[in-house]
């Protein structure tokens, strides 16, 4: 069995018709890797038609919920000709598709695709230490059509517009205030009250939420259509090797200008 030093893995567990679905990979603040995110997405389908689980609950192994997509892999990755970012999409889409009712549970990080994970969440419960960023700008990433319309039904245009810009972080209290987290808790109550959460969930009308779900779902709109995105992922895009580069040897990127 893998060890919390060696490669980084998903591991589920379902009790008491609560699935629990936890990121491992402690040694890089839980960031995820390609195979990572392939068990992800392969779980959540299968947790999907499984009838002994009523909720989700996504949290992260130790101290932190994900810090994003693991760079080196998304550097070795990209000179490979792979997207591994829409390997992030993949996940974060069959979270957010999940007919049953999903939490984040989040302590430390919450960084870039873990961000995604999370903001796909129907609920999210934050540790008074968790820290908030989406930070495609610092990588010269081109953030999916469909995170960006998450973001905005979820925070509105300005908050969105300040996370995506500026690549800050956001701590706990500020994310309550905008609306990014239902409720945030004392650190050593985290686990503990998410697990309440999810055992009340699990005691409530399924046909009610999942028919809830898709209506608030589409209530909030279908948002940006793909063909932004299609345009910026066809634009020649420099900015993504300086990014990841710096980021590697620990240096501040040096942009490019506008695009034309």
């Amino acid at each position: 069995m893998n060890t919390p030093e060696g490669p980084g893995r998903v591991l589920t567990t379902v009790e008491q018709r609560v699935a629990v679905i936890t990121i491992d990979h402690r040694r890089r603040h839980n960031a995820l890797t390609g195979a990572m995110l392939d068990e992800l997405t392969a779980t959540l389908t299968r947790l999907a038609d499984d009838p002994a689980v009523s909720v989700v609950l996504v949290t992260g192994a130790g101290s932190h919920f994900c810090a994003g997509m693991d760079i080196r892999e998304l550097r070795s990755a990209r000179a490979s000709g792979i997207r591994m970012e829409d390997r992030v999409t993949d996940a974060e889409e069959a979270l957010a598709a999940f007919p049953k009712p999903t939490i984040a549970a989040i302590a430390g990080y919450c960084i870039g695709g873990g961000a995604q994970l999370a903001l796909a969440c129907d609920l999210r419960v934050a540790a008074e230490n968790a820290e908030f960023a989406v930070t495609p700008a610092k990588l010269g990433v081109i953030y999916p059509a469909r995170t960006i319309t998450r973001l905005v039904r979820t925070l509105g245009p300005a908050t969105a517009k300040r996370l995506v810009i500026t690549g800050d972080r956001m701590d706990a209290e500020t994310a309550l205030r905008v609306g990014l987290v239902a409720e945030v808790v004392p650190a050593e109550s985290l686990w503990s009250r998410a697990a309440d959460l999810a055992a009340t969930i699990a005691t409530r009308s399924s046909i009610t939420q999942q028919a809830a779900k898709q209506m608030i779902d589409a209530a909030a709109g279908q948002g940006i259509g793909s063909r932004l995105e299609d345009r910026w992922i066809e634009t020649p895009n420099p900015d993504l090797e300086v990014g990841l580069d710096a980021f590697l040897s620990g240096t501040v990127p040096r942009f490019s200008g506008p695009v034309p």
